[in-house]
């Protein structure tokens, strides 16, 4: 006999509070069933099922004012789940809602948002979703089964290759009854998936047009999230409406959440002149990415006055990294002796000291400052066993953990570093004629282009170009608006470009989306470099079918040292700190989350009246 969900109502408050138990009865496969508040990619979740917030949200924070937020680029649609168009990313939460909602102080664990419960087996080979009665889209409309199964369908065959991916790998879905879900899992061979389906945005079947989803629309989808689309001046902002009827306001998941009553998202096309703004106080905050301008370029008289505040928050995640991307899919960088070359002429010292005042560190591999870092570590006995069918292609020193990225004298004119990378040219078919760096066979001269969007990323890219013309290289550094930057980057239209992969404590399919075989040809994923690697695509099998974390962290490291053994990136530095300036009519919890900032946990300190919201 199933144990069954209890709801308590009180004046003016509804909770619903799930008893996480294990059912007796068994799924179609024969595997005892569990239905639960929550799921947890490896273990079990932290809070309890009548948990009454989270730890890093403010349950007393005070409702009310407006945050302005400040975005360095533009935007032609607000449909963020195709490819098409520069969507607003945060339509995603603020508007349209999944099934479930993350846990921001653990790896990988899901609390019930949109359905109330969820059911899984331990091979899960299927999840279920009871969703919330309570539960209605922004028009009033309650969410139903039958939306999320259209969501699915539509998501599947028409949204983002991440989408289409994962949603394609469901055997079969079902709605059970008007409020329940079913998905059959059947040979996907993949733990992550019941989780991916609960990050699923849930849109509603009456208010899309299947024919027109695809085409980018300044029309908001109608979600059933805390917040509405209100006003949007194409290109350059849009304003979010707190919904004052909002379904889940309540739920111990939101309680502290999504405090102002208005979000403007204001776009900026530069990077100067969104700092320009910000010291104005044209807007609210900004996360600070430049060392360089975190050093001393918050002079100003509203920071020594205190009413600009300076945050200085270190979460607990892999450190996000930078890196300088080769396209392989350009014949130029397809040998890898030639992007091993050019990962030696880079002078980080060099540039750490001139630009970074030494505030950065820097490490081969893209879980760096975490346990999943392979990075001067001896790889286990499961790793050697996973890496073994891939022997001849992981150099044995990132095998053993002796690998280390070079270091220069930090002058500039290493010779050290010069004639190793000269030595690999050479090998790859290169060679100096006179000072320029030739083809040996067609005579063409090595040149590429280096795209770049900001002023920071100009910046390094310069100072690579100026160490590439010591071994006869002769890069171009070609800026252009952030845009155009965006529009080449998704359709790998670019030679080299910089960019930073943000990793979680707990990586997943996601991790194909990055670097799988299947995303390199396939415009819009993330695999900028087009990575085709059966090391690296075995590795990513390996870490989803994972059960104990400690096979698990295995997996992943495998995956960083095919990576690295790659050398489809050449590593800038690594941030160990998140730099956060606002003004100081917005405040936040003193409690920080293991994912860092959060924005949604802030609230207005009491703003006149001509700043609070319409």
């Amino acid at each position: 006999m199933f144990k069954f969900q209890r709801l308590f109502e009180g004046p003016g408050l509804r909770l619903c509070v799930l008893a996480s138990v294990l059912a007796v009865g068994l799924s179609a496969g024969g595997a005892r069933a569990e239905e639960a508040h929550a799921i947890a990619m490896h273990g079990k979740p932290t809070m309890p099922a009548d948990f009454i917030h989270m730890p890093y949200a403010n349950p007393d924070a005070p409702k009310g004012g407006r945050l302005i937020w400040g975005i360095l680029g533009t935007f032609d649609s607000l449909n963020p789940f195709i490819v098409r168009g520069l969507a607003v990313q945060q339509m995603r939460g603020y508007v349209v809602e999944s099934l479930l909602a993350r846990g921001n102080d653990e790896p990988f664990t899901l609390y019930g948002l949109l359905a109330r419960s969820v059911e899984t087996d331990d091979e899960r080979s299927f999840i279920t979703f009871r969703l919330d009665p309570r539960a209605r889209f922004s028009d009033g409309k309650q969410v139903t089964a039958e939306d999320v199964l259209f969501s699915w369908q539509l998501l599947r065959d028409r949204g983002r290759p991440n989408h289409r991916q994962y949603y394609a790998k469901v055997a079969k879905a079902q709605a059970t009854d008007p409020l329940t879900v079913r998905f059959d899992l059947a040979g996907a061979n993949d733990r992550e998936l019941p989780l991916i389906l609960g990050l699923m945005p849930i849109l509603s079947k009456q208010a899309v047009d299947v024919a027109t989803f695809e085409e980018t629309t300044l029309t908001s989808p109608i979600g059933s999230g805390p917040y509405r689309v209100t006003a949007v001046k194409p290109g350059a902002s849009v304003t979010l409406t707190r919904n004052p009827d909002y379904w889940s306001r309540d739920l111990p998941i939101n309680r502290g959440l999504y405090n102002f009553d208005e979000i403007r998202l204001d776009y900026f096309r530069e990077a100067n002149g969104q700092f320009e703004a910000f010291k104005r106080g044209l807007y609210d905050f900004r996360v600070e990415h430049e060392p360089l301008r975190w050093h001393d370029g918050y002079d100003f008289p509203a920071v020594k006055s205190g009413e600009v505040i300076r945050d200085t928050v270190k979460p607990g995640l892999p450190q996000p990294s930078e890196f300088l991307v080769f396209n392989t899919r350009r014949p130029i960088f397809a040998d890898i002796r030639v992007r091993q070359a050019l990962t030696l002429l880079f002078d980080f010292e060099l540039v750490n000291r001139n630009y970074f005042f030494g505030l950065y560190s820097r490490v081969a591999g893209y879980f760096a400052g975490s346990d999943l870092s392979a990075y001067g570590r001896p790889a286990d006995a499961r790793e050697r066993e996973l890496l073994k069918p891939f022997a001849a292609q992981i150099r044995p020193d990132v095998m053993d953990g002796s690998y280390r990225l070079p270091v220069t004298d930090g002058s500039g004119r290493d010779r050290t570093t010069l004639r190793a990378a000269l030595k690999l040219l050479s090998e790859a078919g290169y060679e100096l004629d006179g000072t320029v760096l030739r083809n040996r066979k067609t005579k063409a001269p090595f040149t590429f282009e280096i795209l770049v969007t900001t002023r920071d990323q100009e910046r390094i890219a310069l100072a690579f170009q100026r160490d590439l013309k010591r071994a006869g290289i002769e890069p171009s550094v070609r800026t252009v608006d952030p845009v155009q930057f965006d529009q080449r980057r998704l359709a790998y239209e670019f030679d080299m470009i910089q960019n930073r992969w943000d990793q979680s404590l707990s990586p997943g399919n996601e991790q194909y989306f990055y670097w799988g075989s299947a995303a390199a040809d396939n415009p819009g994923t993330r695999n900028y470099m087009g990575a085709r690697d059966g090391a690296v695509d075995a590795m990513i099998a390996a870490l989803l079918a994972a059960r104990e974390h400690t096979d698990f962290v295995s997996s992943v490291r495998a995956l960083d040292r095919a990576l690295i053994a790659g050398f489809y990136t050449i590593p800038l530095f690594n941030v160990s700190e998140q730099w956060i300036a606002r003004w100081n009519r917005i405040e936040r919890p003193k409690a920080t989350s293991l994912s860092g900032y959060l924005p949604e946990t802030w609230w207005s300190k009491g703003q006149p009246q001509a700043h609070q919201a319409k």
